[in-house]
Protein backbone atom coordinates (compact mmCIF):
# COMPACT_ATOMS: atom_id res chain seq x y z
CA UNK A 1 0.00 0.00 0.00
CA UNK A 2 1.42 3.37 -1.00
CA UNK A 3 1.17 6.39 1.29
CA UNK A 4 0.08 8.62 -1.57
CA UNK A 5 -3.16 8.11 -3.48
CA UNK A 6 -3.30 11.30 -5.58
CA UNK A 7 -7.03 11.54 -4.75
CA UNK A 8 -6.48 14.73 -2.75
CA UNK A 9 -4.44 16.57 -5.36
CA UNK A 10 -7.37 18.84 -6.27
CA UNK A 11 -7.97 19.93 -2.66
CA UNK A 12 -10.64 17.38 -1.79
CA UNK A 13 -10.78 14.41 0.56
CA UNK A 14 -13.29 11.69 1.39
CA UNK A 15 -15.34 11.31 4.53
CA UNK A 16 -15.91 7.81 5.92
CA UNK A 17 -19.02 7.26 3.77
CA UNK A 18 -17.15 8.19 0.57
CA UNK A 19 -18.57 11.71 0.28
CA UNK A 20 -16.01 14.03 -1.32
CA UNK A 21 -15.54 17.36 0.46
CA UNK A 22 -13.09 20.25 0.27
CA UNK A 23 -10.09 19.97 2.55
CA UNK A 24 -11.23 23.20 4.17
CA UNK A 25 -14.65 21.73 5.00
CA UNK A 26 -15.53 22.45 8.66
CA UNK A 27 -15.66 18.74 9.44
CA UNK A 28 -12.19 18.17 7.96
CA UNK A 29 -10.89 21.21 9.86
CA UNK A 30 -12.32 19.72 13.05
CA UNK A 31 -10.76 16.30 12.74
CA UNK A 32 -7.56 18.02 11.64
CA UNK A 33 -7.54 19.81 15.00
CA UNK A 34 -8.04 16.45 16.72
CA UNK A 35 -5.08 15.09 14.75
CA UNK A 36 -2.97 18.09 15.82
CA UNK A 37 -3.99 17.49 19.43
CA UNK A 38 -2.87 13.89 19.09
CA UNK A 39 0.52 15.06 17.79
CA UNK A 40 0.95 17.43 20.76
CA UNK A 41 0.25 14.52 23.08
CA UNK A 42 2.95 12.59 21.24
CA UNK A 43 5.35 15.46 21.91
CA UNK A 44 4.40 15.41 25.60
CA UNK A 45 5.15 11.66 25.69
CA UNK A 46 8.46 12.19 23.92
CA UNK A 47 9.36 14.78 26.56
CA UNK A 48 9.92 12.06 29.13
CA UNK A 49 6.82 11.96 31.31
CA UNK A 50 6.74 9.29 33.97
CA UNK A 51 5.49 5.85 32.84
CA UNK A 52 2.10 6.10 34.56
CA UNK A 53 1.27 9.39 32.84
CA UNK A 54 2.68 8.06 29.58
CA UNK A 55 0.15 5.22 29.68
CA UNK A 56 -2.66 7.72 30.30
CA UNK A 57 -1.49 9.75 27.30
CA UNK A 58 -1.31 6.67 25.07
CA UNK A 59 -4.94 5.91 25.95
CA UNK A 60 -5.90 9.50 25.13
CA UNK A 61 -4.16 9.20 21.77
CA UNK A 62 -6.13 6.04 21.04
CA UNK A 63 -9.32 7.85 22.04
CA UNK A 64 -8.48 10.69 19.67
CA UNK A 65 -8.23 8.27 16.75
CA UNK A 66 -11.73 7.10 17.63
CA UNK A 67 -12.94 10.69 17.95
CA UNK A 68 -11.47 11.55 14.56
CA UNK A 69 -13.16 8.52 13.02
CA UNK A 70 -16.52 9.57 14.43
CA UNK A 71 -16.03 13.13 13.18
CA UNK A 72 -15.23 11.80 9.69
CA UNK A 73 -18.47 9.79 9.78
CA UNK A 74 -21.37 12.29 9.88
CA UNK A 75 -23.78 9.65 8.57
CA UNK A 76 -22.94 7.28 11.46
CA UNK A 77 -21.86 4.47 9.16
CA UNK A 78 -19.16 3.11 11.48
CA UNK A 79 -20.11 -0.45 12.20
CA UNK A 80 -21.16 -1.02 15.83
CA UNK A 81 -18.66 -3.89 15.94
CA UNK A 82 -15.77 -1.40 15.56
CA UNK A 83 -15.90 -0.56 19.26
CA UNK A 84 -12.40 0.90 19.34
CA UNK A 85 -13.71 3.67 17.06
CA UNK A 86 -16.50 4.75 19.40
CA UNK A 87 -16.29 7.30 22.22
CA UNK A 88 -19.01 6.80 24.83
CA UNK A 89 -20.13 7.79 28.29
CA UNK A 90 -17.70 5.33 29.92
CA UNK A 91 -14.83 7.25 28.30
CA UNK A 92 -16.08 10.52 29.81
CA UNK A 93 -16.33 8.84 33.21
CA UNK A 94 -12.76 7.52 32.80
CA UNK A 95 -11.52 11.08 32.15
CA UNK A 96 -13.33 12.37 35.24
CA UNK A 97 -11.73 9.65 37.36
CA UNK A 98 -8.30 10.60 36.02
CA UNK A 99 -8.92 14.28 36.79
CA UNK A 100 -9.89 13.39 40.36
CA UNK A 101 -6.86 11.11 40.75
CA UNK A 102 -4.41 13.76 39.52
CA UNK A 103 -6.00 16.64 41.42
CA UNK A 104 -5.58 14.71 44.67
CA UNK A 105 -1.81 15.20 44.50
CA UNK A 106 -1.87 18.90 43.60
CA UNK A 107 -2.03 21.97 45.78
CA UNK A 108 -5.32 23.84 45.37
CA UNK A 109 -5.45 26.28 42.49
CA UNK A 110 -5.93 29.79 43.87
CA UNK A 111 -5.07 31.92 40.85
CA UNK A 112 -4.74 31.59 37.12
CA UNK A 113 -1.40 30.13 36.07
CA UNK A 114 0.71 30.77 33.02
CA UNK A 115 1.37 27.89 30.63
CA UNK A 116 4.90 26.54 30.78
CA UNK A 117 7.01 24.47 33.11
CA UNK A 118 8.76 21.32 31.97
CA UNK A 119 8.81 20.51 28.25
CA UNK A 120 6.10 17.87 28.80
CA UNK A 121 4.03 20.25 30.93
CA UNK A 122 4.26 22.98 28.30
CA UNK A 123 3.29 20.50 25.55
CA UNK A 124 0.25 19.45 27.60
CA UNK A 125 -0.75 23.11 27.98
CA UNK A 126 -0.57 23.54 24.20
CA UNK A 127 -2.55 20.31 23.77
CA UNK A 128 -5.22 21.77 26.06
CA UNK A 129 -5.60 24.85 23.86
CA UNK A 130 -5.78 22.76 20.69
CA UNK A 131 -8.43 20.64 22.42
CA UNK A 132 -10.47 23.77 23.13
CA UNK A 133 -10.18 24.80 19.47
CA UNK A 134 -11.39 21.36 18.37
CA UNK A 135 -14.29 21.68 20.80
CA UNK A 136 -15.29 25.06 19.36
CA UNK A 137 -15.22 23.63 15.85
CA UNK A 138 -17.23 20.57 16.93
CA UNK A 139 -19.96 22.79 18.36
CA UNK A 140 -20.35 24.47 14.96
CA UNK A 141 -20.69 21.29 12.87
CA UNK A 142 -23.82 20.52 10.90
CA UNK A 143 -25.09 17.89 11.26
CA UNK A 144 -24.30 18.18 14.96
CA UNK A 145 -21.98 15.69 16.57
CA UNK A 146 -23.13 13.19 19.16
CA UNK A 147 -23.35 15.10 22.49
CA UNK A 148 -21.09 12.54 24.17
CA UNK A 149 -18.25 13.70 21.91
CA UNK A 150 -18.67 17.26 23.17
CA UNK A 151 -18.67 16.06 26.77
CA UNK A 152 -15.55 14.04 26.05
CA UNK A 153 -13.52 16.93 24.59
CA UNK A 154 -14.74 19.30 27.30
CA UNK A 155 -13.53 16.90 29.98
CA UNK A 156 -10.37 16.16 28.01
CA UNK A 157 -9.29 19.81 28.07
CA UNK A 158 -9.78 19.83 31.84
CA UNK A 159 -7.73 16.65 32.15
CA UNK A 160 -4.92 18.07 30.02
CA UNK A 161 -4.76 21.14 32.26
CA UNK A 162 -4.54 18.97 35.37
CA UNK A 163 -1.99 16.67 33.73
CA UNK A 164 0.20 19.66 32.83
CA UNK A 165 0.06 20.77 36.46
CA UNK A 166 0.91 17.25 37.70
CA UNK A 167 3.82 16.85 35.29
CA UNK A 168 5.23 20.20 36.42
CA UNK A 169 4.57 19.40 40.09
CA UNK A 170 6.33 16.04 39.83
CA UNK A 171 9.18 17.75 37.97
CA UNK A 172 9.46 20.23 40.85
CA UNK A 173 8.87 23.19 38.53
CA UNK A 174 6.79 25.81 40.31
CA UNK A 175 3.74 27.28 38.62
CA UNK A 176 3.91 30.90 37.54
CA UNK A 177 0.79 32.70 38.71
CA UNK A 178 -0.84 35.45 36.71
Amino acid sequence: MKIYTRTGDAGETSLFDGTRVSKNDPRVETYGDVDELNAWLGLARASRVDPAIEQDIVQLQRDLFALGAQLADPADKLAPRVTKAIIGDADVTRLEAAIDRFEAELPPLRRFILAGGTPAGAALHVARTVCRRAERRMVALDPPVDPVLLRYVNRLSDLLFVMARVVNHRGRVPETEW
